[in-house]
């Protein structure tokens, strides 16, 4: 049985700090994104129910794919099982979003000889 691979993407969105669990992570086809899909939640197996997973799991209930900018990532790791999604607030924290310019090609038209 093959093992699927599984990461955990941790990125900044509107001052809180999200990590969620997904299947499949990569550059994907917009410029300056990385495409995020079949995101992983803990299963409802317990009695105890964690509510910054359910808000996640809330939020992102109908989406088949997500783009998250590029600098609004913080990290992605391979992990061997999901953890618990989660959203946390960055105040106290020492991380903050990455300072860069946004890639722009060099030349004023659509890549064609001048």
């Amino acid at each position: 049985m093959a093992v699927r691979q599984l990461y955990k993407v941790i990125f900044m969105n509107q001052g809180q700090v999200y990590e969620i669990y997904a299947r499949s992570v990569g550059q994907g086809s917009l410029f300056g994104f990385i495409e995020v899909e079949e995101l992983v939640f803990g299963e409802r197996t317990t009695v105890v129910v964690d509510p910054s997973e359910e808000r996640l799991k809330d939020e992102f209930d109908a989406v088949k794919r997500t783009y998250l900018p590029m600098h609004s990532i913080i990290r992605i790791d391979e992990v061997e099982k999901p953890g618990v999604s989660k959203v946390s607030s960055v105040d106290g924290s020492n991380v903050s979003p990455f300072p860069m310019p946004v890639y722009t090609p060099s030349g004023q038209g659509g890549g064609g000889d001048s």
